[in-house]
């Protein structure tokens, strides 16, 4: 009998439980500034793990959390940081992207960011990106993370309120220890938390 040896990175193992919703789906990943901008290293390497295809794009803030680099490698995959960037045509890449995908999350998704999407700017990738998703067709789901006095900001409250209305998902905030040394509502979910409600809508 023919060992077969363990799979090639390029077609990694079934995935199995809540996870396996991900295989073979085309997954948006935005990435605004802010410190949990880290965490998306990890949610984004869960996603290749699990069989999806995943494009990442980074505010201009961001990349002075996380490098472009980063996200390449564990995504295998090239990163947007640039509304001018063509990496895969000369189509226009926003709309060539949104219309195929199969889900967005925005993690961490800033203050700054809600606001953008709230009153419909497109100044940064990630915006221009998620301007084009259908979202009667495709969930973008929006994972907060800011001060809890920042959450807390009526301005902000309203533009949850707004995004609420106009379709998007929301996973948290969560309570706890922030960057700011301070405890309260307004820290990012964990990306398993993320993951998991994802799964849960991809497959409703």
């Amino acid at each position: 009998m023919t060992s077969q040896g363990p799979p090639s990175p390029e077609s990694p193992p079934p995935a199995t439980g809540p996870l396996s919703a991900f295989r073979g789906r085309r997954i948006f990943v935005g990435v605004s500034g802010g410190i949990a901008a880290y965490k998306s290293a990890y949610l984004v390497s869960r996603l290749a793990q699990a069989g999806a295809e995943v494009t990442v794009a980074m505010t201009r803030s961001a990349t002075r959390f996380v490098t472009p680099l980063t996200f390449q490698a564990l995504s295998a995959r090239p990163v947007y940081t640039s509304p001018w960037q063509h990496l895969e045509s000369q189509d226009p890449q926003h709309i060539s992207l949104a219309t195929r995908l199969d889900a967005a999350i925005v993690a961490p998704c800033s203050m700054d960011t809600l606001a953008r999407l709230a009153t419909g700017r497109t100044n940064d990738v990630v915006c221009l990106i998620l301007s084009a998703v259908d979202r009667l067709r495709t969930p973008v789901i929006l994972a907060p993370a800011m001060n809890s006095v920042m959450w807390a900001q009526p301005a902000t409250q309203r533009n949850v309120a707004l995004l609420r209305q106009d379709g998007f998902r929301f996973v948290g905030p969560a309570e706890g220890w922030q960057a700011c040394r301070h405890v309260g509502p307004g820290r990012m979910s964990e990306p398993d938390d993320i993951l998991a409600e994802t799964a849960s809508i991809l497959a409703s």
